[in-house]
């Protein structure tokens, strides 16, 4: 069982866990490069770093939720049918 009592998936790979982990990783990079460019906005090196980090991230996201399920509510991550934030493990919980 995971936090909260819900049963984590047998269904889960190592696949799953290596996304999570370089998604968690594009977002360390975006955060730290936020930071700086809070304090440098005319190095365009680093802007540049940014964005590119920014697609990466984008697009590994799309591909962690098409094979796993919405990473983020409020309307950020598409649902598939049926209703996919009953299934657990959420992100979060791993």
């Amino acid at each position: 069982m995971a936090k909260g009592g819900l049963p984590v998936s047998a269904t889960l790979d190592d696949q799953y866990y290596s996304s999570l982990l370089e998604l968690q990783q594009f977002d360390f990079a975006l955060v730290e490069l936020t930071l700086y460019l809070d304090t440098h906005p005319t190095d365009m090196q680093a802007l540049q770093q940014f964005n590119q980090l920014a697609q990466q991230r984008q697009q590994s996201a799309q591909a962690f939720e098409l094979r796993y399920g919405p990473l983020l509510q409020f309307g950020h991550s598409y649902s598939k049918f049926p209703w996919q934030w009953a299934q657990s493990p959420w992100p979060w919980q791993v």
